[in-house]
C-alpha cells in the first residue's frame, strides 16, 4: 500500500510539473528592450569585445559575485562535514 500511494505521490507531481512547464514559452523573451540595449551599447560602455563577458561580469557583477560566494560557502561546508566524518572515523579506529 505504501508502494502505491508513493508513486500515486510521484505520478501526480511529475503531471503538475508538466502542466506548468506546458503553459511557457521558450525561447520567446517577453521583453527585448535590455537585450538591444546591451547589445547596442555593451562594447562602448563596458570595453569588453564579447558580450557575454560584458553582461556576465559588468552588468551583472554583483550578481556573479554572490554566486561565486553561495558556491564557495556550499563547498567550504561540505569539506567541513566530510573533515569531521573522517575524524570520527579515526577515533573509532583507534578505540
Amino acid at each position: 500500500m505504501k508502494k502505491v500511494l508513493t508513486w500515486i505521490f510521484v505520478a501526480v507531481f511529475a503531471a503538475s510539473l508538466l502542466l506548468c512547464a506546458a503553459g511557457l514559452e521558450f525561447g520567446a523573451p517577453a521583453y527585448r528592450d535590455m537585450d538591444d540595449y546591451m547589445i547596442a551599447h555593451g562594447q562602448e560602455e563596458t570595453g569588453a569585445n564579447n558580450i557575454v563577458t560584458a553582461v556576465v561580469f559588468d552588468y551583472r557583477g554583483f550578481d556573479t559575485l554572490g554566486e561565486a560566494t553561495v558556491l564557495f560557502t556550499a563547498v567550504l561546508g561540505i569539506g567541513l562535514v566530510l573533515r569531521t566524518l573522517a575524524m570520527e572515523d579515526e577515533e573509532y579506529e583507534y578505540e
